[in-house]
């Protein structure tokens, strides 16, 4: 049965000189919003970048402009991917700036949005589900459990740099049972060597969720002693998670079971 989810669900219309940006969420296309593929059916441009499923974007006509950022390898500056967004919107297009994860976290939505504000451009934000936490759920790695945390801590591995965040990993080791680290697969042995020496335990569980979400995940589980080694032959994408939950991935691998 066919049903007409833009008109059920009331969603709005990307107009003509607006900009969505919009999260397509990690891996798996079926993880956009409704309002992300609302965007999708009614954009004249889409800017993407290397993190979005090729299936979301041949859903579209639009014109579709290559805007990735990839750490250690040569992509868009920032300012030039702002700068072509205001300019498209000004020339009257319905703009769609389609991100991997969500907009908001580690995504460099925030800056984009600040530049669309500047030039005084309409937007609007559509979140996305960001892939700490949907990569995470792919693996059977809940963020959050009763029986393990009541917090956790989300850490970007890099910074502007291209060098380890500088964080004061004392407070971070102490300031949740559960990390979990974006793009900080290359810098998985300082952020060990640091977490030990503020007192984490060797052998507390870790992980390493490859291509979250995607038909070719990968989780490698360890420990963080062995978080560095098991680090060096798992692929680029990847999401680190450091704490008590990644044991219930055993028993919440429901991903594995529906692949096999």
């Amino acid at each position: 049965m066919d049903i007409d989810f833009a008109a059920k669900l009331n969603l709005p219309a990307l107009e003509k000189g607006w900009v969505w940006l919009v999260g397509a969420g990690p891996g798996d296309p079926g993880l956009i919003t409704a309002l992300g593929l609302q965007a999708l059916s009614q954009a004249d441009y889409i800017l993407y970048d290397a993190l979005v499923d090729e299936t979301l974007l041949a859903l579209s006509g639009a014109e579709k402009i290559y805007a990735g950022k990839r750490a250690g390898v040569r992509s868009c500056k920032q300012d030039e991917i702002s700068d072509l967004l205001v300019k498209l919107a000004r020339d009257n297009n319905r703009v769609l700036r389609l991100k991997g994860g969500d907009p908001f976290v580690f995504g460099r939505g925030g800056e984009e949005a600040q530049a669309l504000a500047a030039a005084g451009v309409p937007f609007r934000i559509v979140p996305g589900i960001t892939a700490g936490i949907g990569g995470l759920a792919y693996a059977g790695i809940p963020v959050t459990h009763r029986d393990t945390n009541h917090a956790v801590t989300f850490i970007t591995g890099h910074g502007i740099d291209g060098k380890l965040t500088q964080l004061d990993w004392a407070a971070v080791s102490r300031g949740a049972p559960t990390l979990v680290l974006y793009m900080a697969r290359k810098f998985a042995g300082e952020i060990t060597q640091a977490l030990l020496a503020a007192g984490r335990s060797p052998d507390e569980p870790a992980a390493i969720v490859a291509n979250a979400a995607r038909a070719d995940q990968q989780v490698i589980v360890t420990t963080l002693a062995g978080l560095p080694a098991a680090a060096e032959n798992a692929p680029a994408l990847s999401i680190l998670v450091i704490g008590e939950n990644v044991r219930l991935a055993s028993e919440l691998s429901w991903l594995a079971k529906t692949t096999a």
